[in-house]
């Protein structure tokens, strides 16, 4: 396939590099122009582009940039991009990390890929957000393998969210079906299920012990277990981390 990818940190670069192995066309872009892409086009085989073009050349479409950074796409990204071409979020929300306070995550029953569908005017599935950029790259394994990782993908077009959930498995990872993308919370930062690289059967049991609608005691919970993970990012990694 033409993979189209808009943001070329952690998660972007690995997938670059994951899916021109795979013998995929990936055209990949930045906020700073392809002329800065050169090394990572030379190290991944991606074809350095302007977001426009990313957005244009791929009959799916992966935006993984900063959330604070979706308000500042172009708001004609994708006009004239057929419907039926997939729209992927890998997006977490980072207050601490890199994003500030955004209050329409702070309360009330909004997802983040919800409120990032509503920026880009267009349907997004939502997946690659639970796993870290090592696992991503290393973890792959062939289907049937024991233990092979599950990746939830929540979405609300059916044809979209199968064919994404298609390009999970060809990148060796069991494609776990999380609902709705309003059910995406359960996939979110602070869950049991994030960065915890769990085999498909155990993912699925976690997703459905958390219900479908999140409670006020939930909220708090994974709220304060976002808050130390986020501090140990930033440990790790430092603060303005690039991507997800």
């Amino acid at each position: 396939m033409k993979i189209g990818i808009i943001g070329a940190g952690y998660i972007g670069g690995t997938l670059a590099g994951r899916l021109t192995k795979l013998g995929h066309t990936v055209a990949i872009a930045n906020s700073r122009g392809p002329e800065t892409l050169a090394d990572l086009a030379a190290k991944t085989g991606a074809i350095a582009v302007t977001a426009h073009e990313a957005a244009r050349s791929g009959e799916i479409i992966i935006v993984t940039i900063p959330l604070k950074s979706i308000p500042k796409l172009p708001k004609d990204l994708f006009d004239g991009v057929p419907a039926s071409v997939p729209v992927v979020d890998t997006s977490n929300y980072y207050p601490l990390l890199r994003d500030g306070q955004l209050p329409e995550l702070e309360q009330g029953d909004l997802t983040e890929s919800e409120w990032v569908q509503q920026h880009l005017g267009r349907p997004v599935v939502k997946v690659f957000n639970n796993i870290a950029f090592t696992s991503l790259e290393s973890s792959g394994k062939p289907a049937g393998t024991p233990g092979r990782v599950g990746l939830p993908v929540a979405g609300d077009d059916a044809a979209a969210k199968q064919k994404v959930m298609a390009l999970v498995e060809e990148l060796g990872f069991d494609a776990v079906d999380n609902g709705s993308l309003h059910e995406s919370w359960r996939q979110q930062p602070g869950t049991p299920v994030y960065g915890a690289d769990l085999p498909a059967t155990e993912l699925k049991k976690q997703l459905e012990s958390l219900g479908t609608e999140r409670t006020e005691e939930q909220r708090k919970q994974f709220a304060a277990s976002h808050v130390v993970q986020e501090e140990q990012m930033i440990k790790q990694y430092g603060s303005q981390r690039g991507d997800n």
